[in-house]
């Protein structure tokens, strides 16, 4: 199974669709949080399988949000933690990394997937793989000041317990950033 995972969309509508295009053929998707504002649900679901979303900080509209995804049977919201077993993989996801951290750690995952700090990362903790996409927003806040950052995401392969890792051009093309994580 191929697992679409990224991140901190922050209602970045222009770098979710460039995203959504990439992984149009996985099997899942899944949003470690930070959508932001109620009306990326509608782009989200132009995904055509599973959507698991967790939220994140910058969730401010659940209400909304929650009403988006009411009506969008495949758009799955799981609060602020979401469990799940896929093909045998154990995967947890949450937004924030002070929590995956003790996740990865606990023995009880195969994989555990976060956002929330905007910066790619595939790591091992154990034998428990950590998945941050970084962010579709194309940003992060560092050093007191925003910086334009490329957008990331990628796809997680349950079979081969491997990671593919994109980010967007200035054309909003996807590019691998490797072959694979494993």
């Amino acid at each position: 199974m191929r697992i679409a995972i990224l991140s901190d969309i922050h209602d970045n509508l222009w770098n979710l669709a460039a995203a959504l295009e990439a992984v149009r053929d996985a099997d899942t998707l899944i949003c470690c949080g930070d959508l932001c504002s109620p009306f990326v649900i509608d782009e989200l679901a132009q995904f055509e399988r599973d959507i698991h979303i967790v939220f994140g900080n910058n969730d401010a509209d659940l209400y909304r949000i929650t009403l988006k995804a009411a009506k969008r049977p495949k758009c799955k919201l799981h609060g602020e933690l979401f469990q799940a077993t896929f093909d045998q993989r154990r995967l947890a996801v949450n937004h924030f990394d002070y929590l995956a951290r003790p996740l990865a750690k606990s023995g009880d995952y195969d994989v555990v997937c976060f956002g929330h700090n905007h910066e790619f990362e595939i790591s091992r903790e154990g034998s428990c793989l950590l998945i941050n996409p970084g962010a579709i927003m194309g940003a992060k806040f560092s050093s007191g000041k925003w910086e334009n950052t490329p957008a990331t995401f990628v796809i997680y392969d349950t079979a081969t317990n491997t990671v593919e890792a994109f980010e967007l051009d200035r054309e909003n093309k996807a590019i691998p950033l490797r072959r694979s994580f494993d």
